[in-house]
């Protein structure tokens, strides 16, 4: 009515939208930031976006309080207390970069192995391993090490791709998707997404997790597996579908090495290889000619059950050697049940599900393409089966074989990268023989000789002297863990307090907080920090550490500089990193900084490049001229190699602009900001399936700049890499591991999957230690990222100790209660709380939600400093010493992958605390305390 006030149900939080990629996760979702003035107002999901299409989780929404956080480091600071109090001074940019310039200077031309950069969950990899190469440091590695490289490995190395990043399940097709070990914060919004339309089609989930929260909330089928026996439970599924016949078996003769014949002859070299032909070509008996045959030659049908008898000695086919052993009634389920505390009818019914899905499900999906022996296909084969796995599978020291068997069940029903099962994203597949081999050595120019992390495929690539001696400081790529991808940054700070394998000058670290939830054992890191030798010199000479926020491991820097929100900053989230691809089409996309900082704060990457330039760097200076003035300058010039850049967009070609290959375009990111951010490139139709074998693939991988020649490949159910590794350790070449390691090599790195228990329970006595203590990241939080978020801590401010209900009754607990919690290697005190759906050899807590008292500009009495709590404190990084005076990594002896999940306890009733324990002296804060309230009027209102 006239007269009436007007009433505007949908006030605009704004007067402008700023599109950009969210940082608050690994999902890297598209997000609509809302601006009042120059103001952030709001934040929302940018709906055209391919990654979320508008959704937006707890943390994506609240970006607009962590860009606000009071925990933001406003200056480069200087220390001027002793290591781990916090007192600092601010400095000028000029003097901080001075500092580091001259340290590093003299470090690159002394020994450039003597500094350690290490980076934590910053994705652009990228770009700080092109910084680290080109310093010459062979100590390099990011986050990975500590989270996900077994799952990363074992998929690289046997199918070409990995779970999350790098494949994806077929949400749209598939009937039954098993996931395993996945908790809520990775990849959460696409996940739910999925998971949604797998509910609407009526698709069944199975979730394998001792911990039924999130995900397996919402399971059809729970599998209340016992930790560390996720191998076990999988292999059994193996058995019940060889035993049955359900198998896909021309999937397994065509695309795989499953055909492939082994030499059985022990006295070769060679003894239980491939055997291959005079141009090193895998051999396969074909069906029709009874000859032995290249797995590529036109024509060729190789047979599964292949064998060949030549001077005494059989030579038969992978698939011979697998069923046998699959087969045995060790796998049998009324065998495995009892050990994984899972009922043998559950995994027969599970194994039937699978099977009933796989084949009685199918269908012909129709899509003519050509495979790399030249035949052409009407249609590829469905197999409506998806799988997914994280790092409840990976942070175990069996986790890499554990992965293994998860993609060797998936091959066994045909059902990678065809519609249905789960397919890869580009940039992949790729054959894990194409990658880099691993490098430590530098030229004149003191740069390394190619890249620090790559895969080894055998003795021959290991990083080690003369005397088989690491030549990394976290012991990566050697005798100890040959296959350590991503590295092993738990091992850094105890390696280089220990001056083993030698002493380092500076330790430099981004976005790791390695004095707190990053560490195992995480006190005595801490005391490591601070410690002295006899001369009162720190044993750690100089740290330098960048991050946005004033978290535990500030306090332990001798030199802070201090990184921008993700919204005032550019990032590139490249093809040649970690992408944002889907199975149909490829993407990547940038940050762009959609507000200027107020603090005297500076892009890291952006300080790399200063750095660089600095010390001219090769790669970042050519003739004395830097090529770079800033790391958004180095994101649109850059070139990996000829043509291919760290974006794929808005490239110039011959004729104009393209994607893919490419000259660089010095408007390029103007282009990706007027297209919101991202870029997405079909892939074309005919070669969206079974990529690893399909020409079409191959041809437009080229096109794109992934490949530079067709890579067909097989999948490699036997893992060669393995078993040259096995091989050395049995005394087979000239390169073979110290002697002390040759048992558990031999026994680990079988070139089939097996399962052997976890390693502390070869140190844990199981009936003092009973339980398993596990952490798990909450949807609201993501490694220790939400601390300082006054939103985010209103969802999880305290975090219990989640026990059994079978514990609860034996130690009378009540609500409110508390209870020690003892490993071999520590205790603490902290309170507890009844959970039902929960494996009844578990215990658990969320991780990082306690916090140090003084860090992040908490109130000292904030409740993550007074009840939250950590399970690192239980965790060493180092085995206990067994009788042979040597002390183990705590990890997975392939990969070097942190063994978080490992960790045996025991538990006690105790009276309640006010505080749980340790309790850790307060740390004094840089940017004090936060203010009691952040408000700011939006929707017109002023």
């Amino acid at each position: 009515m006239d007269g009436e006030p007007h009433f505007d149900p949908h006030p605009s939080p704004g007067d402008e939208v700023r599109k950009t990629t969210c940082y608050m996760c690994a999902c890297r979702c598209g997000i609509d930031v809302h601006m009042k003035g120059e103001k952030i107002a709001y934040i929302e999901g940018n709906r055209d976006h391919p990654i979320n299409k508008g959704v937006l989780c707890a943390k994506g929404a609240a970006g607009i309080m962590q860009h606000e956080s009071a925990a933001r480091l406003r200056a480069p600071l200087r220390r001027v207390g002793a290591r781990g109090d916090g007192k600092f001074e601010e400095i000028s940019w000029d003097e901080a970069l001075g500092i580091v310039a001259e340290r590093l200077g003299r470090i690159r031309a002394d020994d450039p192995k003597k500094l350690a950069f290490f980076t934590g969950r910053d994705q652009s990899q990228s770009f700080t391993g092109y910084w680290a190469q080109m310093f010459g440091t062979p100590n390099y590695a990011a986050h990975g090490g500590f989270c996900s490289v077994n799952m990363a490995a074992a998929g690289l190395y046997t199918l070409g791709g990995a779970f999350w990043e790098f494949m994806s399940p077929d949400w749209e097709r598939a009937e039954v998707f098993l996931l395993f070990g996945t908790a809520e914060d990775h990849d959460s919004n696409p996940i739910k997404l999925g998971l949604s339309k797998l509910k609407e089609r009526g698709a069944k989930i199975i979730g394998v997790n001792p911990i039924r929260t999130g995900y397996n909330a919402i399971a059809d089928e729970w599998v209340g597996i016992t930790p560390g026996t996720d191998g076990l439970f999988v292999l059994s599924l193996i058995h019940c579908l060889l035993k049955a016949g359900r198998i896909d078996l021309d999937y397994l003769s065509r695309w795989t090495n499953a055909p492939c014949l082994l030499d059985g002859d022990p006295k070769s070299d060679t003894y239980g290889l491939i055997l291959r032909d005079d141009d090193g070509k895998p051999l396969v008996m074909d069906r029709a000619t009874r000859k032995l045959a290249a797995w590529d030659a036109p024509g060729v049908k190789p047979d599964l059950a292949g064998k060949m008898r030549k001077a005494g000695t059989t030579h038969r086919s992978v698939f011979l050697e697998l069923s046998e052993r699959y087969l045995s009634d060790d796998h049998a389920p009324e065998r495995v049940g009892p050990k994984c505390g899972i009922d043998p009818a559950q995994i027969h019914r599970i194994a039937a599900d699978l099977a009933h899905a796989a084949f009685d499900k199918s269908w012909e999906h129709p899509q003519e393409w050509t495979d790399f022996r030249g035949e052409t296909h009407a249609s590829v084969t469905a197999r409506p089966v998806a799988m997914h796995a994280m790092r409840g599978i990976s942070a175990h020291s069996n986790g890499f074989q554990t992965a293994r068997a998860i993609h060797l069940l998936q091959v066994l029903l045909g059902s990678v990268d065809v519609p249905g099962g789960s397919r890869f994203k580009p940039p992949y597949p790729k054959p894990a023989s194409a990658h880099p081999r691993p490098c430590a050595k530098g030229t004149d120019r003191r740069a390394l000789d190619g890249p620090h992390l790559g895969l080894p495929q055998g003795p021959d690539d290991l990083l080690v002297d003369d005397d088989g001696q690491p030549l990394r400081l976290d012991k990566a790529f050697s005798w100890e863990n040959p296959l350590s991808l991503h590295g092993l940054m738990h091992m850094v700070i105890s390696n280089a307090y220990a001056g083993e394998p030698y002493q380092i000058d500076t330790l430099f670290l981004y976005m790791a907080n390695m004095a707190w939830n990053s560490s195992m054992n995480t006190a005595q890191v801490m005391g490591m920090l601070e410690d002295r030798d006899e001369d009162d010199n720190y044993r750690i000479p100089f740290i330098i550490y960048s991050d946005a926020y004033s978290s535990e491991m500030v306090a332990y820097a001798d030199l802070v500089l201090p990184d921008t929100t993700y919204l005032e900053r550019h990032d590139c989230i490249s093809l040649l990193d970690r992408p944002i691809s889907e199975p149909d089409h490829a993407a990547d996309a940038i940050r762009w900084p959609v507000v200027e900082p107020d603090r005297d704060v500076r892009p890291f990457q952006s300080v790399l490049v200063d750095l660089a330039n600095r010390l001219e760097l090769p790669g970042f200076v050519q003739d004395g001229e830097p090529l770079y003035t800033d790391y958004a300058d180095y994101m649109a010039n850059h070139e990996r190699r000829p043509g291919v850049g760290p974006l794929a967009g808005w490239r110039v070609g011959d004729t104009g602009l393209t994607d893919g290959r490419g000259a660089p375009n010095g408007s390029q990111i103007d282009a990706y900001i007027a297209n919101s951010g991202f870029k997405t490139f079909t892939v074309p139709e005919a070669a969206r399936f079974l990529k690893p074998f399909n020409t079409a693939w191959w041809d437009w991988s080229q096109t794109m700049g992934f490949t530079d020649a067709p890579q067909p490949y097989l999948f490699e159910l036997w893992s060669e890499p393995l078993r040259r590794f096995q091989a050395a350790a049995e005394g087979i070449g000239t390169r073979q591991p110290p002697d002390h390691l040759r048992a558990r090599m031999a026994l680990t790195h079988d070139p089939l999957p097996i399962w052997y228990a976890p390693l502390e329970d070869g140190h844990a006595d199981p009936e003092e230690y009973p339980f398993y203590a596990l952490t798990q990241r909450p949807a609201a939080m993501y490694h220790s990222w939400g601390g300082p978020n006054v939103w985010l801590r209103q969802i999880h401010g305290i975090n219990p100790l989640y026990v059994p209900p079978n514990l609860w009754e034996k130690c009378k607990f009540c609500d409110g209660d508390w209870a020690r919690v003892s490993s071999i290697h520590a205790e603490i005190t902290v309170p507890v709380a009844l959970m039902e759906a929960l494996n009844p050899n578990t215990v658990w807590t969320w991780n990082a939600i306690g916090k140090r008292r003084g860090a992040w500009a908490l109130d000292p009495k904030a409740p993550e400093a007074r009840k939250g709590f950590l399970l690192n404190h239980l965790i060493h990084e180092l085995h206990p010493e067994k009788g042979d005076g040597l002390r183990w990594s705590n990890s997975d002896p392939i990969t070097g992958q942190a063994a978080w999940f490992d960790c045996r306890v025991k538990v006690e009733k105790v009276k309640p605390s006010k505080v749980s324990h340790p309790a850790l002296a307060r740390q004094d804060s840089p940017v004090g305390k936060g203010p009691a309230l952040v408000a700011r009027a939006t929707g017109g209102r002023e």
